[in-house]
């Protein structure tokens, strides 16, 4: 008996309990120690692969939604751009690669160039070509502000009408017809008089892909100009020049891109990308920041408009 009458707990009986209580604080301690430990080694992951995300390819600014290197930018734009050996960008479509003139982010678009498509140059010696393409599948477009000029085409199978008059004449069958009056024919930039008198020119916007190779089925070539914006006075702010502008969407909305910056942007690209190649130490991580962001997210108001299938970062 000891005081108060209880009776004494048998010495054996209290020494297993305290060996219990000091082994389930030990185990308790070392598996906190060990998620702590795991996931400041995958923190110190993140430095390193934002460090492989470059941020240009020559004289070209490569920032988000785009990347060159893996698991950078949006996937959306996954292994579209390709850096070169020879540190030049190219654009990557289903109808080949196509050197990149420069990107625009406050006017979301590309300028790439053709080798194939008529120049100058080339004068009355039309090479074949191949129509230029983009994967259906993409958040590409081609641009409104792209003309297309056809040369030499057949006309017992295109069309070849000055468009005003002859849209006053057939209205239903406007869209179809190659505009022999086109002011770019008679302008060629660059090079108005190019063309002899024996080549023809007449200016056709194709609605899509399958449009453009029937007209290059029975035209000799064509080539691509688009209209630059120069900040000049309208209708002096826009000169014709040679190439193709390929519109992109950015999967954020403006507010967000005013809100964050590119570089955190590319960081959380990185990190997105990068799960696959770390070690089970930087999945039990994001595991438990997968679990803390879902708790937080779910008392916090949507603002950015990535909370969806449609327009979610990653």
């Amino acid at each position: 008996m000891v005081d108060g009458g209880q009776p004494a707990m048998p010495k054996e009986k209290v020494i297993q309990g305290r060996h219990q209580s000091e082994n389930g604080n030990s185990c308790s301690c070392s598996l906190l120690f060990l998620i702590i430990q795991l996931l400041l080694q995958f923190l110190t992951l993140i430095p390193s692969q934002a460090t492989h995300c470059r941020t240009s390819c020559g004289d070209v600014p490569i920032n988000y939604p785009f990347g060159i290197d893996d698991g950078c930018g949006s996937p959306y734009y996954r292994f579209i751009l390709v850096c070169t050996d020879s540190n030049k960008l190219e654009l990557r479509t289903p109808s080949g690669k196509y050197p990149v003139q420069n990107i625009s982010y406050s006017d979301p678009h590309i300028l790439v160039s053709d080798p194939f498509m008529w120049n100058c140059q080339d004068g009355d010696n039309f090479r074949p070509t191949r129509p230029f393409s983009l994967d259906t599948s993409t958040h590409f477009s081609l641009s409104p502000q792209n003309d297309y000029l056809f040369f030499n085409c057949s006309e017992n199978d295109v069309i070849i009408e000055p468009k005003p008059i002859f849209c006053e004449r057939f209205p239903d069958r406007c869209d179809s017809s190659c505009d022999s009056a086109s002011y770019l024919c008679r302008h060629l930039p660059e090079c108005g008089s190019a063309l002899g008198s024996s080549s023809s020119c007449c200016s056709y916007y194709p609605k899509a892909t399958e449009s453009l190779r029937l007209m290059l089925k029975y035209c000799a070539t064509y080539t691509s100009v688009y209209w630059r914006n120069v900040g000049a006075t309208p209708p002096y702010d826009q000169v014709p020049v040679y190439g193709i502008r390929v519109d992109f969407d950015i999967p954020v909305t403006t507010r967000c891109l005013q809100y964050y910056d590119v570089s955190r942007h590319n960081r959380a690209g990185v990190i997105a990308g990068t799960v696959s190649a770390v070690s089970v130490a930087g999945a039990l991580g994001i595991g438990a920041g997968v679990w803390y962001l879902r708790k937080v997210r779910a008392k916090a108001p949507v603002t950015c408009g990535v909370q969806n299938s449609e327009n979610r970062l990653f």
